[in-house]
């Protein structure tokens, strides 16, 4: 017998494509009720194309990332949490396009959107943060994160089990005393692994236990591409949609996680 589902995800980077294709595969797989986790801007084409699939859906939960706080409050950055000039570079060309084509109906969206979600799944307390419960854009990079700070963070933020996002890698943990902590990747941009799908986490809660699957996701990235030139972003962008490397936002990389890419 199945128990109950739910997906979440977060880092939709205006990937209009991607968020219907990871929509329909989670509901697909039975999920009950969705999760975004933030940062519906940066990155991608057409930002307001994204809006439509998210605002004012029954089974759909939207919170606050970095990007949204910035654009929803028309601050001059993303906030992102880089510190190497190129990686800025980049982020501030992405966001200048994003907050110059949102419209202020989707702004003010933005703005009123929760920072955190709390719920039970089971005997699990469940936390829902974007960056880390403790700063919304802290990168929690796997080769970064020892299972004692891990194990803080969760005591620190009296949960069990903690969903983020904002790195744009996807990685999970069970800790030694069943708790867990899941970072559920982007589906705006592959993860840097040389595939062009994206990703996020199918959650089943069955006999008051947890389980959490990372589910690869593949959308029409031609098209995404197409979008992107004829909106006239970087080049450097379209290829990681069409190659699954990144060729940005690299220098903030931990050593394990840059080596495992192509750049």
């Amino acid at each position: 017998m199945k128990g109950t589902r739910f997906a979440v995800f977060g880092g939709v980077y205006n990937n209009h494509l991607s968020l219907k294709a990871t929509l329909d595969d989670a509901r697909s797989r039975g999920a009950q009720e969705l999760f975004c986790l933030g940062d519906m801007g940066g990155f991608g084409p057409n930002p307001d194309r994204v809006f439509p699939l998210l605002r004012d859906v029954d089974d759909l939960y939207v919170m606050q990332g970095n990007y949204d706080h910035s654009i929803g409050n028309r601050l001059d950055d993303c906030a992102c949490g880089y510190t190497d000039p190129r990686d800025n570079h980049f982020a501030q060309i992405s966001y200048d396009y994003t907050l110059e084509n949102t419209a202020d109906t989707h702004k003010d969206w933005l703005k009123q959107l929760p920072g955190t979600f709390r719920k039970t799944w089971g005997r699990r307390r469940v936390l829902m943060a974007h960056g880390s419960p403790r700063r919304i854009n802290e990168f929690l990079w796997e080769s970064m994160c020892p299972d004692a700070f891990l194990a803080s963070l969760l005591t620190d933020a009296e949960a069990d089990l903690l969903f983020v996002t904002h790195t744009g890698i996807p990685w999970k943990r069970r800790l030694p005393d069943g708790r867990m902590v899941v970072n559920v990747g982007a589906i705006g941009r592959p993860a840097n692994h040389g595939q062009t799908t994206v990703d996020y986490a199918l959650v089943e809660v069955k006999d008051r236990e947890v389980e959490v699957s990372i589910m690869p996701v593949a959308y029409d990235h031609q098209e995404l591409a197409r979008e992107m030139r004829e909106e006239k972003l970087p080049e450097e962008f379209v290829e990681t949609v069409l190659t699954g490397w990144w060729t940005t936002c690299l220098e903030v990389l931990p050593a394990k996680e840059r080596a495992a890419g192509k750049y």
